[in-house]
């Protein structure tokens, strides 16, 4: 091999990898909050926490609180993106109606709380965005008045242009058929003919709003008249997991079924009761919000600014070998991320893994999950998994008809395996 086509093949070679890496670094992540935000809530026209699928002309809220309590400026911006995640070729005056980059004036001190803080609230349209014009991946992201980006989070808004039947199976591979639900849908589109389906029609498939676990990669099998069928098994399969454990802080100077001890320092300290590893026990049903929380204060009349801060003191008795790894608490409280807010440690003379984390009064949903040495996280290795689990499914198709510059989000199904079948 000469000399030059030597240098010419590491030139390529090196493009490539640049071109790889460029490529790779425009799908987007949401960055996660400093210690100071807290309490992160998206939601639509239902006041429920998570990552909002909305319909087009469905107003947006955002709401979050700023524990400094010193009312800084905060201002917003939205992007519309492609599925995959990557930033879409639409300029923003084609799926924004108005402006962004605006401050947000809505914001209120907190009353009567130990912990003080600033609440601040955001509905969009407002009378400067006045609306979203098409469907689709979004991100807002949040920014202080020294355009530094403080946060940012996903939502989608979808259109109803088709119908979706959901449905929940057993695995029926007989290793996972008592661990794992696969999830099986039909996609009908009565007012418009999707051309060429299997390359221009994406579905995502996500477990209890978890974004971060979605199933992404689905192409219909066949065809039954107008609906694409979907009828996967290992492929759309979900590990089940169990019901998630819970608090209700709404009443913080007393202690209750969950919380066996309170202790007030700077501001109050709630101690639960010692929790158990469960993936060696038998499932046992009982309602869940499917990893969500819910801001209140019983004693308050506007639970947003007089809600306190609680410290809520976890304990997990666990004789299992981590191999390295670590456990987590994980839940919608912080869109499901681990962190070192997360990370429990081991208290050698009691016996029992131990953490804190600072929580909003209300109801909140948790458990543990081991975080391996690889970073990848193993949900039942406390919990267990059981296909009796209660989970709710969100499909959501995305089509992009030939010559089309965006990816419409075209509908929205939901399922439950509360009736999961064979």
């Amino acid at each position: 091999m000469s000399q030059i086509l030597k240098h010419l093949l590491l030139i390529l070679g090196i493009f490539s990898s640049s071109l790889s890496l460029i490529t790779a670094q425009q799908i987007a992540e949401e960055v996660n909050p400093p210690n100071h935000i807290k309490t992160i809530q998206l939601f639509g026209s239902e006041e429920f926490s998570g990552t909002p699928i909305l319909k087009l002309g469905e107003p947006l809220h955002i709401r979050f609180d700023d524990i400094n309590g010193d009312e800084v400026d905060y201002y917003y911006k939205i992007t519309h993106y492609n599925f995959d995640w990557t930033p879409s070729v639409l300029y923003k005056n084609e799926y924004l109606n108005g402006f962004d980059d605006i401050r947000i004036v809505n914001y209120e001190n907190s009353f009567n709380t130990l912990q003080m803080y600033s609440n601040y609230t955001l509905r969009i349209p407002n009378e400067d965005t006045k609306g979203l014009k098409v469907s689709g991946n979004y991100m807002i992201e949040i920014y202080d008045e020294d355009d530094e980006i403080v946060f940012s989070r996903k939502f989608i808004v979808y259109e109803s242009t088709t119908s979706i039947k959901v449905y929940t199976k057993r695995s029926r591979n007989l290793k996972y058929i008592d661990t794992r639900q696969s999830v099986q849908f039909e996609i009908n589109s009565p007012t418009e003919i999707l051309k060429n389906p299997k390359r221009n029609l994406k579905t995502l498939v996500i477990q209890n709003n978890d974004l971060k676990n979605a199933i992404t990669d689905l192409v219909p099998q066949f065809t039954i008249a107008n609906s694409l069928v979907y009828k996967y098994d290992v492929e759309s399969s979900f590990w089940g997991g169990n019901e998630y454990l819970f608090f209700d802080s709404k009443e913080v100077r007393s202690t209750t079924a969950n919380i066996r001890s309170i202790d007030l320092q700077n501001i109050y300290h709630n101690y639960l009761y010692t929790d158990i590893v469960r993936a060696n026990r038998i499932y046992t049903y009982y309602p869940d919000i499917n990893g969500s929380f819910v801001v209140r204060n019983l004693r308050a009349e506007n639970s947003n600014t007089e809600a306190d801060y609680v410290w809520m003191h976890f304990s997990l008795e666990c004789y299992e070998p981590l191999n390295g790894g670590e456990i987590h608490l994980y839940g919608n409280f912080n869109n499901y991320t681990t962190d070192a807010s997360t990370r429990l440690t081991y208290d050698k003379e009691n016996g029992v893994y131990t953490g804190k984390k600072l929580f909003k009064q209300g109801f909140n949903n948790y458990k543990y999950v081991l975080v391996k040495q690889d970073g990848t996280i193993d949900p039942g290795f406390i919990s267990g998994n059981f296909d009796e689990t209660e989970n709710e499914y969100m499909i959501i198709p995305y089509y992009r008809a030939p010559g089309a510059r965006y990816d419409r989000a075209i509908g929205k199904g939901i399922g439950n395996s509360r009736n999961i079948t064979n």
